[in-house]
């Protein structure tokens, strides 16, 4: 019930003193009565308290008393008159001070009076939010039997809470728009805390507005494969019917994911089917019909991603984004190759590497120490699938090569220098970095002298002695010295141009 519910009551003939903002419209939290001086350690939050006034020896232990209780977030105070025969004024003037609503109890009403109405009106409140629930529950469930969409459950929530109602992914797809999709930095702002939040439901901020985020389904599994209800609004504003509104679509909405995951399931020995004839160089014709069972537009322009998540368990996980992420472009194949990577075969836009990376760099902040690695072809047919593969996987060989939680390569994007490292296998680039920069490499860790970091600036200053000086902030002949500390430990010459060949290809093969 709502303290002016209780206000209201006409057998307690409670008064209110002063009105804190907005608190008379909020639900009554717990009750807790005491006469303890201060009362802060047996505080929450959002309490209602009721006091005999008996801690009151001084007019300044109403400072005292208030502070405690406001310092704890209690919002509320019941003061008897029975101990002093009268509300006093310091303690009035200590609620305004510290924004309290303070209430008067008369001195023919006992506290036990108070709480026994409050928890009598909050069991006819759950009895009937019980009832209403079951209800609700019973219309969602008929509504999925009659083949209503989960669109148009959301929708229907939407309207009884007046909140817009979205289900999202990870990655930015909109499995359920409601009125329409959130705009892109709004879904990178809702994806991030999702990925982040300690527990959920959590709230996202993004553009000054507040969006509540609960997870579909157990909120204990990978977040990375998640799907999470996203709602306009501060979920801790609203009454508890709305919220337990949200609950129920969430359970609704685990039960369609459910179904869709099914379906996607049983088309996956027909999509391996599809990238076994690819790389076996079977005839265009045959792989054009099971690339059409598996349901991709073979007869359309082409795209070859290829991608890998390192340490992070199951291969399953990274199936399952590269499959939400095809699911955002149309109709697409998704299969591990006999690499062991994963192969999506997507429709070609001249705008999806820029998506591609949007929605895969929103993973990021959930990756913790796993890193995905994607590489992208160029535009193909189906006639020339084999040649685009093998294109793509040379950009994530490169992709592999970088740092990043999450990195994107197209095949346009490889340099020659970086398609001929990622052609590589990785114990060749390990001895080669070892023999060139093994002895700099050593020199910094015995004695943190930065020769490894000052060597890639000069490079990237095109030998520039005075730009990498002030790239470095450091002074001209300090990166002179560190520059011929590096030419001696690795008997090259950073003046000569294949020396420097040299040296830039082990940098770029660390």
């Amino acid at each position: 019930m709502l303290l002016a519910e209780l206000l209201d009551a006409p057998e307690l003939g409670l008064r209110l003193l002063h009105s804190a903002g907005g608190v008379l419209d909020r639900p009554i939290g717990r009750l807790v009565t005491t006469d303890l001086l201060d009362p802060g350690r047996y505080l929450n939050g959002g309490e209602l308290v009721l006091t005999g006034l008996v801690w009151r020896r001084r007019p300044m232990d109403s400072e005292v008393f208030v502070a405690s209780m406001a310092g704890r977030g209690a919002t509320t105070i019941l003061a008897g008159k029975a101990q002093l025969g009268d509300v006093p004024t310091d303690l009035l003037e200590a609620c305004r001070r510290h924004e309290v609503t303070l209430i008067e109890v008369p001195i023919e009403i006992a506290f036990a009076d108070v709480t026994e109405y409050v928890a009598a009106a909050g069991s006819a409140e759950t009895g009937a939010r019980l009832s209403a629930s079951l209800v609700r529950q019973r219309q969602l469930l008929s509504s999925i039997a009659a083949g209503r969409s989960l669109d148009e459950l959301a929708a229907r929530i939407s309207a009884e809470i007046g909140h817009d109602c979205r289900v999202l992914t990870p990655t930015g797809r909109h499995v359920v728009p409601g009125p329409g999709e959130l705009a892109a930095d709004a879904a990178d702002a809702v994806t991030r805390r999702f990925l982040t939040a300690d527990r959920t439901p959590a709230v996202a901020v993004a553009n000054d507005a507040s969006y509540s985020l609960f997870p579909v389904g157990s909120g204990l599994g990978n977040r990375l494969t998640a799907w999470v209800l996203v709602i306009e609004g501060d979920y801790n504003e609203w009454s508890r019917d709305h919220v337990e509104a949200v609950h129920e679509l969430c359970a609704i909405a685990a039960l369609d994911r459910a179904r869709r995951d099914e379906g996607r399931r049983a088309l996956r020995p027909l999509v391996a089917d599809a990238m076994a004839l690819v790389e076996s160089g079977a005839p265009q014709v045959e792989v054009a019909a099971r690339l059409r069972q598996a349901g991709s537009h073979s007869d359309r322009p082409m795209v070859v991603a290829v991608a890998e998540l390192r340490d992070d368990g199951p291969s399953e996980v990274a199936l399952s984004l590269l499959e939400d992420v095809a699911l955002t472009v149309g109709p697409a194949v998704v299969a591990p190759g006999r690499d062991g990577l994963l192969v999506a075969f997507l429709p070609y836009t001249s705008q999806l590497p820029d998506h591609l990376r949007r929605a895969f760099g929103r993973l990021g902040p959930g990756l913790g120490r796993a890193r995905l690695a994607v590489g992208i072809s160029g535009e193909t047919s189906v006639d020339a699938l084999a040649g685009a593969l093998e294109e793509a996987r040379f950009a994530q060989r490169a992709a592999s090569a970088g740092r990043a939680p999450v990195s994107v390569v197209t095949s346009d994007e490889v340099a020659s220098h970086v398609l001929l490292l990622a052609t590589l296998p990785d114990d060749v680039r390990r001895t080669y970095t070892n023999r060139v920069l093994g002895a700099v490499l050593e020199n910094d860790r015995r004695t943190h002298a930065d020769l490894l970091a000052t060597l890639q600036a000069f490079l990237a200053c095109d030998c520039s002695w005075t730009r990498t000086a002030e790239s470095l902030h450091l002074h001209v002949n300090t990166v002179r010295y560190r520059i011929e500390r590096v030419e001696q430990l690795t008997g090259r010459d950073l003046s000569s141009l294949e020396d420097r060949v040299d040296v830039f290809l082990a940098l770029k093969s660390l």
